[in-house]
């Protein structure tokens, strides 16, 4: 709960000209460089390709670097509800960026009734405060398309937040469609149980529901849920109307805290260039797009 409380008073005070990321490298770069025993005339000499780029698996244990990381260098200094993929860039061993992909808060239709299988957020991302000045670009687009090779998603959504004096710099970089500023979830909620922010999709996942079970005294069957969701059809009816009563009377007594809208980008790419092009084809017919922001 104190995280969230000092996220939120930093919301309110941050009153710079140039974005909290920007402001972050400035602030860290001198213990960054003693941290990494690199002298300041070595990392302006940096380029590109002295970094290595790499999907993370494994355990928590494996990821623990990546969320300390994003701990100390990223915005909102915490690691989003529902991650999927990790990807770390690296300057010889040390950790010098961080990128985690998620399940979206909520599904959209950018590209119709398909979109669900092919939609990843990018939620969290940062990099070191000593790297070059386009490292950020190049891991995104790496990253981006590491996912294509290897996984069924095809569109990447992302938000740049206001409150940070943000406006998405990366992703006009990297040519990503510009869909206006009035996305995002505007209302969130301190999660009873953890404390941590979440959106109202917590209140109703499968992990929230056995807990709702646990305290009304229900017993679990595992046919209730898959890996993704509940399967309501096979829950009796009175247990579910107890579990979805239990989860309005939860979020109706969660803190709720509310918040700007937010600048959206979208990417959208392909396994090869037909499929790229048949896919941006769907895109721009189903979604207006607008001239990228500039006035912070």
């Amino acid at each position: 709960m104190v995280k969230i409380m000092e996220i939120l008073q930093r919301m309110k005070e941050y009153n710079q000209t140039h974005c909290w990321q920007y402001d972050i490298r400035l602030k860290n770069l001198q213990d960054d460089l003693r941290y990494a025993n690199i002298a300041k005339e070595e990392s302006d000499k940096l380029t590109v390709s002295n970094f290595e780029f790499k999907c993370v698996e494994g355990t928590s244990k494996d990821k623990k670097p990546l969320i300390d990381f994003i701990k100390r260098h990223e915005w909102l200094g915490t690691i989003s509800q529902y991650p999927t993929h990790w990807f770390g860039c690296y300057y010889k061993d040390i950790l010098a960026g961080v990128l985690i992909f998620n399940m979206p808060n909520a599904f959209s239709k950018l590209l119709g009734e398909e979109t669900r299988s092919m939609e990843r957020l990018i939620s969290r991302g940062a990099c070191i405060s000593w790297s070059p000045k386009n490292l950020a670009s190049k891991f995104l687009m790496w990253s981006i398309n590491y996912m294509v090779k290897n996984t069924s998603y095809r569109l990447f959504t992302a938000y740049s937040d206001p409150m940070a004096k943000e406006l998405g710099t990366i992703y006009q970089a990297c040519n990503f469609y510009y869909l206006g500023k009035k996305s995002g979830t505007v209302t969130r909620y301190i999660n009873p149980y953890t404390g941590k922010m979440v959106s109202d999709r917590f209140f109703r996942v499968r992990s929230a529901y056995k807990k709702y079970a646990k305290e009304l005294n229900i017993v679990w069957n595992k046919n209730w849920n898959n890996d993704q969701k509940m399967l309501w059809e096979n829950v009796p009816e009175e247990v579910e109307i107890l579990l979805k009563n239990k989860s309005k009377e939860v979020q109706k007594e969660s803190k709720k805290l509310s918040f700007p809208e937010k600048h959206k980008y979208a990417y959208v790419i392909g396994a090869t260039k037909s499929e790229t092009k048949k896919l941006r084809k769907i895109f721009l017919d189903r979604n207006k797009v607008y001239p990228y922001p500039k006035d912070r």
